[in-house]
């Protein structure tokens, strides 16, 4: 029975309001995964699933046909463990990343600054640069093999004409000149990249903070240190990231050049992972090695980052 006169009742809208506000506040918090979620469906396809899937195969007993003849456990380990070409490939390439990152870094700096300096065709020394870096590095390391051919490489004929040297040297027969010259092609493709990333860092720098310095009475010397280093860190850090990620992997070169020979004499771990695949037709420990490539990239990008105190940057 209805009272007339009596106040509505607006407990039930109220309360229907109440339990509708957490849901709304749910779907607002799920909207972003409507954005992300192909990104993540990418990362997780792209990314995700070849790791899982390389540390599964590394644990499995695989034929030379690519049959799987069931679970090894830790053998595939073992035997890479065992293998006495491990060591000096682990060495030789510390020594080609360590190298190849040190040596680009440093030109990098220097060709920053040239290229970010205002003088008559910077614009074409600027295109002239990112040349080598668009090009396929395949054909660079062709080209270059070219170069350094001991009966018709220009290489040869210049020194002999030079009188540097009395007879043709194969460069890439020797183990140690073979890793210096392909240490050398890797530092020439990867400066444009770095260089723009420093040149970048460059044009971020207020030319205020010039100008208090030299009031102040800082030379060019002092103010690079003291100024222009410390404003780069950020751009550095990216460049040094990339490129320890980009040397670390880098397959064309080596192979190009050498085929990581004689023998073993120029591998570095992604040849020698791919020789234990293909010419030892072991897909396991060849996986076994995938693993630890993977394992040794992480560790050399986190020490990179905490020598470079990130912390503090991020902060």
């Amino acid at each position: 029975m209805t009272v007339r006169g009596a106040a509505p009742d607006r407990a039930a809208p109220r309360a229907r309001h109440g339990r509708r506000a957490p849901a709304r506040r749910t779907a607002r918090a799920l909207t972003p995964l409507l954005w992300l979620g192909p990104s993540l469906l990418l990362i997780a396809t792209v990314v995700l699933w070849p790791v899982v899937e390389m540390i599964r195969t590394s644990l499995l007993r695989i034929s030379s046909s690519g049959v799987t003849l069931g679970s090894r456990g830790l053998g595939n380990y073992r035997d890479l463990l065992t293998d006495e070409d491990l060591l000096p490939v682990l060495a030789r390439t510390l020594v080609w990343v360590g190298g190849v990152v040190l040596v680009t870094l440093v030109l990098s700096l220097a060709l920053g600054q040239l290229l970010n300096a205002r003088f008559p065709g910077r614009r074409v020394v600027r295109w002239a640069v990112i040349v080598p870096w668009a090009a396929s590095v395949l054909m660079t390391a062709l080209v270059w093999k070219w170069l350094l051919d001991n009966y018709s490489g220009p290489v040869n004929r210049l020194l002999l004409d030079a009188g540097l040297i009395d007879r043709p040297v194969n460069w890439l027969a020797h183990p140690t000149t073979a890793l210096a010259w392909m240490m050398w092609v890797a530092i020439f493709v990867s400066l444009p990249f770095t260089s723009f990333v420093v040149l970048a860092g460059l044009q971020t720098v207020p030319a205020e903070v010039y100008e208090a310095a030299r009031v102040d009475g800082a030379g060019p010397l002092r103010a690079y240190f003291t100024i222009t280093l410390p404003l780069l860190r950020p751009a550095i850090l990216v460049a040094a990231i990339i490129n320890v990620i980009n040397v670390y992997n880098s397959f064309p070169i080596i192979w190009a050049m050498t085929g990581g020979g004689p023998g073993h004499a120029t591998d570095t771990t992604t040849t020698f992972m791919y020789k234990i695949a293909f010419y030892d037709q072991d897909v396991g420990t060849s996986a076994a090695m995938a693993v630890v490539n993977f394992a040794l990239i992480l560790v050399m990008v986190l020490l990179y980052l905490r020598a470079a105190r990130w912390r503090e940057e991020v902060r």
